[in-house]
Parts: C-alpha cells; sequence; structure tokens
C-alpha cells in the first residue's frame, strides 16, 4: 500500500507542470540591502504557488553593500542569468574624490563632506546624461540576449523591478519583440521619487524621463507598487491595472528566538538615512530630556546601523549627543534583526519630501515582527502611519511635533524603567513574505 500511495504522490508531482518567470533585477545576493530583500523572497516562495523564477541579474554590479548570510534564502537549483555590466561609476568615483575600493550609496546620502561644484556637477551628469540611470548601457545587450535565450527556453511571464528603472526598459524591450505577458514592479516611484527635484534636470531630460516611465507604464500588463498613496500617482500618469503588495517580513527570518532587552534605552534606527529623513525635531527633544534628567542621558543610546548622511551626524553632534550615538556601518541582515529585540524604541524616519505620504520603508514590517514599539516622525495619516496605527504598534508624529515627541519619549522612558513589556503588534500576518508571494503569484497567474 504504502509503495502505492508513494508513486501516486510522485505522478502528481511530476504531472503538476510549474509555470516559469523571468525576473529581471538589478540586485542579487551577494548584494545587500533594502533593493535585494523584496524579489530574493518572492522568488524563495513563488515555488510554493506553481511558478518557477528564472533570474535575471548583473554579474559586477554596483551594490552598495555585500551580505553573503542573503544566500540561504535562494532557492537550490535556481537557474541565475549574469551578464556583465559597464557603469561609469569609476569616472564618477574619481570626479567626486571617492576611492575606488568605496561604494556608491543610493538616494542622495554622503557620509563625508565634499566640494561643492563637483558634487553638484555630479548631480547634474547623472540625472543629464545617464537616463534613466547609470545602468542604461546594459539595456540593448540585455534586450538582445535575453530575446534569444527566451526563444530556446520559453517561460509564461516576464517581472521587471526597478529601480534602478532600466530593468524596466529591458523588460519592455522583451515585450515588444517577444510580447511576453510582463509585470513592472516598482519600489520606488520614477519621476515622483522624492530626490527627483534635485536632480537639475534640463527640459529635454525631464521629458524623456517622463516618456520612457509613461512607455513602461501603458505596455506593462499589470503595474505593481509598493504603497497606496503611489498607486494612486501611477494610474494618474497613465498606468494601466494597478496593484499594491507592500513589502513585508520573513517569519523564518526570526526563528532564533528573541533576546533579552538590555539595560540600555535603546533607541534604534536600521537601514541607510540621508538627509532628508534627519528628524531634527527629535534630536531637540532628546537633548531637552538629556538636560532635565541625567539618568535619562546616562541610560540612553542612539543606535544607528547602516550609511548615515553627514548632516544627521552634524545634527546629533550640534544637539550634544555625540557621546549617546552608536553608529554601525553595517551588520548582516540576520545580525540586524537580532538588534530589533534589544532595543526598547525602533525609530521609523520618514522622508521630509513631497511624496511622503506613499513611503513605507520596508523595515516597518520586519519592526512589527519584532513587536518592540515604533516611533514614527512623519505624517500620521500617510500610508506608514496607517498601518502602525491599525497594527497597534507605535506613535506616529509629525516633522515639527517636537512636543509630542518628547512627551512619548518620556513616558517610554519611565516604562522602560518599570521593567513592563508594552507593545502587542497584531493583525501583522498579513505581511508575511509567504502572504505577499500569494498575491504575486495571483497577479502572474492573471496575466498568463
Amino acid at each position: 500500500m504504502y509503495g502505492v500511495v508513494f508513486r501516486d504522490a510522485l505522478t502528481n508531482k511530476v504531472a503538476k507542470k510549474m509555470k516559469k518567470v523571468l525576473v529581471i533585477t538589478y540586485y542579487w545576493p551577494p548584494s545587500g540591502g533594502s533593493g535585494v530583500q523584496r524579489w530574493l523572497k518572492f522568488v524563495k516562495y513563488l515555488v510554493d504557488f506553481d511558478w518557477e523564477a528564472i533570474v535575471y541579474t548583473p554579474e559586477n554590479g554596483e551594490s552598495p553593500v555585500i551580505d553573503q548570510s542573503l544566500f540561504k534564502d535562494v532557492p537550490e537549483n535556481i537557474t541565475v542569468l549574469k551578464k556583465p555590466i559597464w557603469e561609469p561609476y569609476s569616472l564618477y568615483k574619481k570626479f567626486v574624490g571617492q576611492k575606488k575600493e568605496e561604494k556608491i550609496n543610493t538616494g542622495f546620502l554622503t557620509e563625508r563632506e565634499r566640494p561643492k561644484l563637483a558634487e553638484k556637477l555630479s548631480v547634474w551628469i547623472r540625472g543629464n546624461l545617464f537616463i534613466p540611470d547609470a545602468r542604461k548601457f546594459w539595456i540593448k545587450p540585455s534586450v538582445r540576449y535575453l530575446t534569444k535565450y527566451l526563444k530556446k527556453n520559453p517561460v509564461n511571464a516576464i517581472v521587471s523591478t526597478g529601480p534602478p528603472h532600466s530593468m524596466h526598459l529591458i523588460a519592455l524591450g522583451l515585450k515588444q519583440s517577444l510580447n511576453i505577458p510582463w509585470i513592472a514592479d516598482f519600489r520606488d516611484p520614477w519621476t515622483h521619487i522624492d530626490f527627483y527635484d534635485q536632480l537639475m534636470l534640463s527640459k529635454f531630460a525631464d521629458n524623456k524621463h517622463k516618456h520612457q516611465e509613461k512607455l513602461v507604464l501603458e505596455n506593462a500588463d499589470k503595474v505593481v507598487t509598493v504603497s497606496y498613496n503611489w498607486a494612486k500617482d501611477f494610474e494618474i500618469l497613465g498606468a494601466k491595472n494597478v496593484n499594491v503588495i507592500t513589502n513585508g517580513y520573513d517569519e523564518s527570518d526570526f526563528e532564533f528566538g528573541a533576546k533579552l532587552i538590555t539595560n540600555e534605552f535603546i533607541l534604534n534606527h536600521i537601514g541607510s538615512l540621508n538627509k532628508d529623513r534627519n528628524p531634527h525635531q527629535l534630536w531637540n527633544a532628546l537633548e531637552e530630556l538629556c538636560k532635565d534628567d541625567e539618568n535619562f542621558k546616562k541610560d540612553l543610546v542612539i543606535k544607528l546601523i547602516g550609511k548615515t548622511d553627514v548632516t544627521v551626524i552634524n545634527s546629533i553632534n550640534k544637539s550634544g549627543l555625540t557621546s549617546e550615538l552608536k553608529q554601525i556601518q553595517y551588520l548582516a541582515h540576520s545580525e540586524v534583526l537580532q538588534t530589533l529585540f534589544e532595543s526598547q524604541i525602533l525609530l521609523l524616519l520618514l522622508n521630509n519630501t513631497p511624496n511622503v505620504m506613499g513611503v513605507i520603508p520596508g523595515k516597518l514590517f520586519e519592526y512589527l515582527a519584532a513587536k518592540r514599539p515604533i516611533l514614527c516622525i512623519g505624517p500620521p495619516e500617510g500610508d506608514s502611519g496607517k498601518i502602525i496605527k491599525d497594527c497597534n504598534a507605535g506613535y506616529v508624529y509629525d516633522f515639527e511635533d517636537k512636543v509630542g515627541i518628547k512627551k512619548r519619549l518620556k513616558e517610554l522612558y519611565e516604562i522602560y524603567k518599570s521593567e513592563k513589556h508594552y507593545i502587542k503588534s497584531n493583525k501583522i500576518e498579513r505581511y508575511s513574505r509567504k502572504n505577499l508571494t500569494r498575491q504575486m503569484a495571483d497577479l502572474l497567474n492573471e496575466i498568463v
């Protein structure tokens, strides 16, 4: 009997044909940082929903950080296609006085003072000559290579994920030549990105960015983005079939078990922190609390894990918080998650820019899974604020609300001194990576 059951199960498994999707992504392990997490996790779980991913990624891409630990999430026997890419970053580094081995930061994040003229000129070159981005030289070679590959190895669908938005233009080329169903996944906006107005674009360059964006939005079978406000923006720009699939957390990443909370009053921020996220009123509130209470100053630790803009460090120093700052340039993703459980407060610092209403940092969902209090600085009515409120996961204060921030910090410090556990996030299961992958698989099934 057991032999029959085994053969039937095996037969069913073989008979169940997996559909195939080509995923075009610039970021893939060993590249670390937030850009790699979304599609690494989708690829990991798509097999559970009868989809097999084939990944196309650069062989020698410029990554802000390297994280070998992420290979644990790459499925066994997956096909990863890699082709060399040429990027003008060696010229850029020489121009701005950066060493050859230094990594290029994303999102206008500067870790040290540089000559203003060189910095401005490099930004102008970036926005006006490299459209949509510095990976533009990889588009045509990739379309040629993938067209040949797909004719011999057909797939059911294509997904491109950006930024960099050159990945979408590769998929657009394949759509035009092979007419394969295509999902364009936007982890961030294109012309509505928070730093778009800082690119010093000429009218010609602005029009070219917008024209390329329009081609992608109108030709993709579905457009996916990570927040509800950004979905509305894409619809206004002419996108059809816009869907929201947020980022999330992977339950398997938290199997190490929570560490005991330390004796320090740790305010922890993970991820890059650029000048647009610099929470001036938070530093002011902490400065006043340190002056009001010597014990508060003694217990306080401001932990910043990741790349931090020089303007943020300058603000912290100006507020007299230098001795309370603990800056860590980089930790492997698995180590970062462990620090969440050691924290009294998890800082979610949003961009003080026009598109902030739709900003939902990927770290928010791992904050939710850690079930530590979240202190968010940004609009309470924005997408991030709504998620925090809906999950009963913390507190949200507007950028200039120093009084509210100070009052809440004082309250949380008193609770910390009483050694009580005071956050029980709920309704977070909807943000698990597996549940989100089910949504992506449903969209793939729709276009196929």
